[in-house]
């Protein structure tokens, strides 16, 4: 089942799509594994986990940005991809190297872990890889946008709320840094701009409103697994 892209020649279309999943946003800034976080009370098992499944999905979420480099016919196009891709290799990457290292010193070594990537970051890469491969450089766009923007505006909510720790303060601290923020609004004016040269309407409007929606739906699903350390039934039997 769809839903309609509010109608209003106002808004950019990114800003559109984004009120479009309003409910879902909402459900992504409330989950319990980002209260826990802002209060220093999150288990570290849980944030290994997520770190060690975000190190799993990245090198994906990376991917689908050079086949959008790939599949590019215009030179702003390929420059935005490449910056976008240059982000992710170059600062998130290591951050998240760097995070995981600083748990392991704090003890997290001995404590759960990820022994595979989880169902829901096969769900959520493998949904981000076919729309890459099946589609161009504004659907590739519609289905990374989510995740880079919904992490910027969680960690903007939590700047003031967040309880001192020796991690998750770092973790937010990484994505209030005035490159990443940059990245985003990156990311979400040359989507707003390819929408307008490509003059997209109708059914193809939709289609990208579809992604969207689903790429938000799947970080909702990504939190989840992270606090409920989800994986495969027999890995957890071992």
């Amino acid at each position: 089942m769809t839903t309609s892209v509010p109608a209003g020649p106002e808004a950019a279309f990114s800003a559109r799509l984004r009120a479009d999943c309003a409910q879902i946003w909402s459900g992504l800034h409330a989950h319990p594994f980002l209260r826990e976080l802002a209060g220093g009370t999150l288990p570290l098992a849980k944030f290994r986990f997520f770190i060690e499944q975000d190190l799993l999905f990245l090198p994906a979420f990376a991917r689908c940005m050079a086949l959008g480099a790939a599949k590019s016919q215009r030179e702003t196009e390929l420059e935005f991809f490449s910056r976008q891709l240059d982000g992710i290799v170059r600062l998130e990457i290591p951050s998240n190297r760097r995070l995981l290292a600083q748990l392991v010193s704090l003890g997290a070594a001995d404590e759960g872990g990820s022994l595979a990537m989880a169902p829901a970051n096969v769900a959520y890469t493998s949904f981000l890889l076919a729309t890459a491969y099946g589609g161009g450089p504004l659907e590739i766009t519609a289905a990374i946008l989510p995740c880079s923007w919904s992490y910027v505006e969680i960690a903007g909510q939590l700047a003031d709320a967040i309880a001192p720790h020796p991690v998750y303060s770092d973790w937010v601290g990484f994505y209030l840094q005035a490159e990443e923020a940059a990245l985003v609004q990156d990311m979400r004016d040359s989507f707003d701009r390819m929408t307008r040269a490509e003059a997209v309407s109708g059914d193809a409007r939709q289609r990208l409103a579809d992604i969207f929606r689903t790429s938000s739906r799947l970080e909702g699903m990504f939190w989840q697994m992270a606090y409920t350390l989800d994986q495969w039934p027999d890995l957890r039997a071992r």
